[in-house]
């Protein structure tokens, strides 16, 4: 297995144990010369020609075609842009067209709320009759009847870090005529995925997770590419046009995964999330995989045998986890707070859910181990119960 382990590559201060990349990643170190040089010598002097000499309408294929490579995505088939809630409800607002006798999208009870909520306002939008279903994680295979037409789900549960089968859930989808729509936000990054494989029509997903983009950096979208030619975008912006600088008054679609683009791109982010790709240029999703697991599994061990008043609320089989591992305390908010005060950083997430990703680029076996040390001190000093860790921030 190749060398995974890349620590000199992140800006991360010393002694701090970041267990968090799952909800943002750290900065690598060459972002900020990249930006300025973005700034001063492509914005400052280039000022508009940068569109064109620095490629920056180029950008957006360009870095999706890097995702692409992580995700199993074939070459021009992933476009980058937007938030994640646009693209879920580009997505969605898609694959309702393409199944247009049908009325129900089906998703599941672990989806990421925006994914519900963008496909709320998509029905009442449509004021067409739809109805979003949604049902228990275990229970989805069977709920995939004859009158659903869009199956929306997140392959990795934000919460727990339970994976989906996507090859198993999209042959189950397909088998009943329903469109399948995969977010990947926990998932690129993270562990292996085969979109081409898998055969689902589209998936979505963020990039300043795992990805390191940074806070803010721009989703993306994949279409399979026997779809990109006919699919019909609901959010037919100008930069789906295709020819946006002809300026004609009426909307004609771009040439494949383009027409899933829609305003202009933010280019200083992309700018960001293309460096940070660069970490990935050698990297093997197997070997990163395979070193995940090794970190989580001695996390367990330890935490079980160490602070046993936490429970496991991630899958035990590794086959059915994520990159993360999730605990709960009925007092998980004010525990991770004081745990952050000790510089060990995850999150927390209702109603008692602590949450540790582990991303082998820049997390060891030593790391997990001063991680636990300090778990321990917090649960067996009852640190957490202090008043200013139970004050709740915006933010958990």
């Amino acid at each position: 297995m190749a060398e995974i382990l890349r620590k000199e590559v992140f800006c991360l201060p010393e002694g701090l144990i970041y267990l968090d990349g799952n909800s943002l990643g750290p900065m690598p170190q060459d972002i900020p010369d990249t930006l300025n040089g973005m700034l001063t010598r492509e914005w400052g002097q280039l000022l508009i020609k940068g569109w064109n000499a620095a490629g920056w309408m180029d950008q957006p294929a360009r870095v999706g075609d890097m995702v692409g490579r992580l995700i199993g995505a074939p070459h021009g088939s992933v476009v980058m842009g937007d938030t994640l809630s646009i693209k879920v409800y580009q997505a969605v607002a898609a694959g309702l067209k393409m199944n247009q006798d049908r009325r129900v999208i089906l998703s599941d009870t672990g989806n990421f709320p925006t994914d519900l909520y963008m496909v709320e306002g998509l029905i009442k939008t449509l004021d067409q009759g739809f109805e979003l279903r949604t049902v228990a994680p275990e229970d989805v295979a069977d709920a995939i009847t004859d009158d659903i037409a869009v199956v929306l789900l997140t392959q990795v549960d934000y919460r727990t870090g339970r994976v989906h089968d996507m090859n198993a859930i999209t042959r189950a989808a397909q088998a009943r005529g329903a469109v399948m729509i995969w977010d990947l936000a926990h998932s690129a990054g993270a562990i292996p995925v085969d979109l081409a494989a898998s055969k689902a029509e589209m998936a979505v997903g963020c990039t300043y997770k795992y990805l390191n983009g940074g806070p803010g950096a721009p989703a993306f979208i994949y279409v399979r590419p026997d779809l990109a030619e006919t699919i019909q975008p609901a959010l037919s912006g100008w930069l789906g046009h295709a020819a946006p600088f002809d300026f004609t008054l009426n909307y004609h679609p771009g040439a494949g995964i383009e027409r899933m683009r829609v305003g202009t791109p933010p280019v200083m982010q992309m700018t960001a999330l293309e460096a940070a790709m660069r970490v990935w240029d050698d990297v093997d999703m197997q070997d990163l995989r395979t070193a995940s697991i090794a970190l989580q599994e001695q996390f367990i061990a330890d935490v079980e045998a160490r602070v046993p008043n936490l429970t496991l609320a991630s899958p035990r089989d590794v086959e059915r986890r994520g990159s993360q591992v999730s605990f709960r305390f009925e007092q998980g908010y004010a525990a991770m707070q004081a745990l952050i005060h000790m510089d060990v950083i995850g999150d927390f997430r209702a109603p008692d859910i602590m949450r540790f990703g582990f991303t082998p680029l820049y997390v060891d076996a030593g790391d997990v181990t001063t991680a636990v040390d300090r778990i321990a001190k917090v649960m067996d000093e009852k640190l957490w119960d202090d008043p200013k860790y139970r004050a709740r921030n915006r933010v958990t």
